[in-house]
């Protein structure tokens, strides 16, 4: 099965706040950052800049498995640094692939090396499943012609 659509059109449809992290800030920070905005992971930033990916997967792995605290880690010191990258123009079939296969779950957006969007596993996964209502009703509608409400 062929997935349409463009990464641009699906940030049309969902809520178009970004939140971001300073590198400079603890990674007790961060964790409170997404546990107030139910995400699992952040952009990370430095002078506006996209530097790296903070995910909870980063700090299980590389503060509570290394008996650091987070109240003393900075997040440059655990992020993910050059994380994998996608533009407006990339396919939502292109970032299914990339997530599939580096085993990431969140995709900073780039349009002329300035971040404009982040896309999870679970915003793909909505995208997805509204195109295929959107095929089933049509056709639906085709077999059964229109239907008079």
């Amino acid at each position: 099965m062929q997935i349409t659509g463009t990464v641009g059109a699906l940030l049309r449809e969902k809520n178009p706040v970004i939140h971001a992290i300073e590198s400079t800030a603890t990674v007790y920070e961060a964790i409170e950052l997404m546990g107030e905005k139910n995400i699992g992971g952040l952009p990370v930033v430095r002078r506006g800049n996209l530097v790296g990916m903070l995910t909870e997967r980063d700090y299980t792995r590389k503060v509570v498995l290394q008996g650091r605290t987070s109240k003393e880690t900075l997040v440059g010191e655990i992020m993910t640094r050059n994380p994998l990258v996608v533009s407006e123009e990339s396919s939502v079939e292109e970032c299914m692939k990339i997530m599939t296969e580096e085993r990431v779950r969140h995709l900073p957006v780039l349009t002329d090396d300035q971040l404009v969007g982040i896309l999870s596993i679970g915003d793909l996964v909505k995208w997805i499943i509204s195109a295929q209502d959107a095929t089933i009703e049509q056709l639906t509608r085709y077999v059964f012609g229109e239907q008079e409400s």
